[in-house]
């Protein structure tokens, strides 16, 4: 296997990105080689290094691979895993790429990472797969040790929609949300008291360049894989102006906004949580006085853990957890750096999945 070699998104220095073939590391006992068919763009932690905003930590750097939500098929499995060639995995990264940082180095057409770290899948899922560590990021953060259900989440992109799925699933009252931005709130009202219905004739924010389903041998075969972002949901979702609650309990900010934060203490009970579960490149500030008249607990969330990830994962396969109608963008890999440039900059775009099936 010494000289194999992938296609890979490269980014070179913020806003610049290209599709270029890089070396693997070589495969060993405990490895798997595995094929991509799709990868999530975050436009979290991605878009904070395609502005060249994150934070500097330790293996930080340029050029780097990016990538942390892909799905695909194992290609060779070592003979010390338990893995099967044709098994279908969510790989939440990896680090096989000799001359190039790994950042987080899923978004490549092939990868090699240790068996354990690769999680096996029901192919029916296909694509949705990818939303199986942003679901890990929502789990994470409402397993905060004393923490309350959420009545207010910040930010209706897809982590604060999973956060309201996962709510609802633990049977807790519907959670009210706040979206500024009106391609990310409902048309037909603010509350469906029924299951997301995405006929196949609903209106789909996909690339023109889009293509038939059957031709991405990975692709969800249900009709609710693409959907738009201004989908009908199970909650109700505001304008902050327009809700006049200042007794919240506990508030989750999934927006990565740094600026709100005295306005969202300004709605919380007294001896209210709030959690912050977004990542934030600007510093963070609020006025001491109203904190501390209402004796308010903040709690940061940190990055997911290996039991969030297989308890969403045995959330979505036995049908507790729907991963449907969150994806709203696909493209083919040869078009990265339109694609990366949708979903940091097109509000419409709720999840861009990169499409590796036609890469050699």
């Amino acid at each position: 296997m010494a000289g194999l070699q992938t296609l890979a998104v490269v980014m070179e220095k913020p806003q610049r990105l290209r599709l270029d073939r890089v070396g693997l590391s070589v495969p060993g006992d405990q490895d798997l080689v595995v094929e991509i068919a799709a990868s999530g763009i975050s436009t979290g932690t991605e878009k904070l290094l395609w502005t060249g905003r994150m934070p500097h930590f330790p293996g930080m750097g340029y050029p780097l691979i990016p990538g942390y939500e892909s799905v695909g098929k194992v290609l060779e499995a070592g003979a010390g895993t338990s893995r099967r060639p044709g098994d279908f995995v969510f790989v939440p990264g990896a680090r096989c790429y000799p001359e190039v940082r790994s950042l987080f180095g899923g978004a490549a057409k092939t990868v090699v990472l240790p068996s354990h770290r690769a999680l096996r899948m029901d192919q029916e899922l296909g694509e949705r797969a990818v939303l199986l560590a942003l679901a890990a990021t929502a789990h994470h953060a409402l397993n905060l040790p004393h923490l309350d259900a959420p009545d207010l989440i910040i930010g209706h992109g897809v982590l604060g929609r999973l956060l309201a799925r996962l709510c609802l699933m633990r049977g807790n009252p519907p959670p009210t949300l706040w979206e500024r931005d009106p391609l990310r709130r409902p048309l037909h009202g603010l509350v469906q008291a029924q299951p997301e219905k995405h006929p196949e004739s609903a209106p789909v924010a996909v690339s023109s360049d889009a293509w038939p389903e059957a031709s991405m041998p990975l692709a969800a075969k249900r009709s609710s894989s693409i959907t738009a972002a201004t989908s009908p949901v199970d909650y109700p979702v505001l304008l902050p102006e327009d809700d006049p609650r200042r007794d919240y309990r506990c508030v989750v900010d999934a927006s990565g906004d740094a600026s709100h934060l005295d306005q969202l203490i300004a709605r919380i009970a007294p001896g209210g949580q709030l959690v912050l579960a977004g990542f934030y490149a600007d510093l963070l500030h609020f006025s001491f006085a109203p904190a501390f008249m209402r004796e308010l607990s903040i709690r940061v969330a940190a990055e997911w853990k290996e039991q969030d990830l297989h308890a969403v994962r045995h959330a979505v396969e036995s049908g507790q957890l729907s991963l449907d109608g969150l994806i709203t963008h696909r493209m083919p890999a040869q078009q990265a750096n339109l694609a990366y440039e949708t979903a940091f900059t097109d509000p419409s775009c709720l999840k861009m999945v990169l499409d590796w099936s036609s890469c050699p």
